[in-house]
């Protein structure tokens, strides 16, 4: 089998230096391989040449066996398309025993969204009178405002927002380079942070990261998380909410108000724009819902 480790090895050597793809993608294509791997020595399969179709389907057969869910299944079939792509594109094989294989059914699962009204509420929440409810208050506007990731938000460095054209400078996946608009709310959110707390929170340590927690250091992701739990269960709120709920409100308000998708996409950091599409339904749900409640024949 080491000629197929081999291939699995350059393989994700070329998704790290070629595509550039984020640590937590590498890592989730490593472990499907692997597993991929395992079922191939179960089937006594000692070259990656014999990987035909019916191999396929019968490891496919085995994750549904196993319990994997019909999304999981899909992940699995996707890494092995891309996989075989790149073996196809190195001349190791000849034809894509994954090309006649559909993805699982899985379905459209539109993500979390939060009204304008529910946005507000949470924003109203934090105490600006002291300089963490400060800070909080202008992280949960900058969030929304960019739409970003929460890791891209607790990694924003001094020198990437520019509150004097209202841009923000951010890192996605794959460590790709986008600027985001952020409004006026959010730069008047920040310039209050930077001029009345940030300092204090400080505490004469020294920090490249715009919001800072102990000893200067960067909030953590579940920091964060627990902080924005709890100023939605303080504004009342009932629903399910993760940072990335505001990054889905972020996207799903700008398609209601007219915006153009590919420039939702850019804002996103999305590289495909059916990544960005999937929006596109909450949209649609939010028209059909104005057009029974005020057309006279809705």
């Amino acid at each position: 089998m080491s000629s197929i480790y081999e291939f699995i090895d350059q393989y994700i050597n070329y998704l790290i230096v070629e595509k550039g793809l984020a640590n937590t993608t590498i890592d989730a294509y490593s472990s499907d391989l692997k597993k991929f791997i395992a079922f191939l020595q179960s089937c006594k399969i000692d070259l990656i040449t014999e990987s035909d179709t019916t191999v396929i389907l019968k490891y496919l057969i085995l994750l549904r066996n196993e319990g994997l869910s019909t999304r999981s299944r899909a992940r699995h079939l996707v890494t092995l398309r891309g996989f075989f792509k790149f073996l196809i594109q190195e001349k190791v094989l000849k034809k894509d025993p994954t090309r006649i294989v559909d993805l699982p059914k899985t379905g459209i699962k539109l993500p979390d969204v939060l009204s304008i009204e529910e946005i507000i509420m949470i924003l109203n929440v934090p105490d600006t009178s002291k300089p963490r409810g400060i800070r909080d208050a202008a992280m949960i506007e900058l969030l929304y405002a960019a739409g970003l990731r929460v890791s891209e938000l607790i990694n924003v460095k001094i020198q990437d927002i520019n509150l004097e054209v209202g841009f923000v400078r951010t890192f996605g996946k794959g460590s790709k380079e986008r600027m985001v608009p952020i409004g006026n709310h959010a730069r008047e959110k920040i310039n209050d942070y930077v001029t009345h707390a940030r300092f204090i929170l400080l505490k004469n340590y020294v920090s490249q990261f715009m919001f800072v927690a102990r000893a200067g250091k960067p909030m953590t992701r579940q920091g964060f998380w627990k902080l924005l739990k709890k100023y939605a269960m303080q504004a009342g709120i009932d629903k399910k909410i993760t940072p990335h709920s505001f990054r889905h409100s972020f996207a799903s308000h700008l398609l209601e108000g007219g915006a153009d998708l590919r420039a939702v996409q850019m804002m996103l950091g999305h590289v495909d724009i059916s990544t960005t599409q999937i929006y596109t339904h909450v949209a649609r749900d939010h028209l059909k819902k104005l057009h029974e409640q005020f057309h006279p024949r809705g």
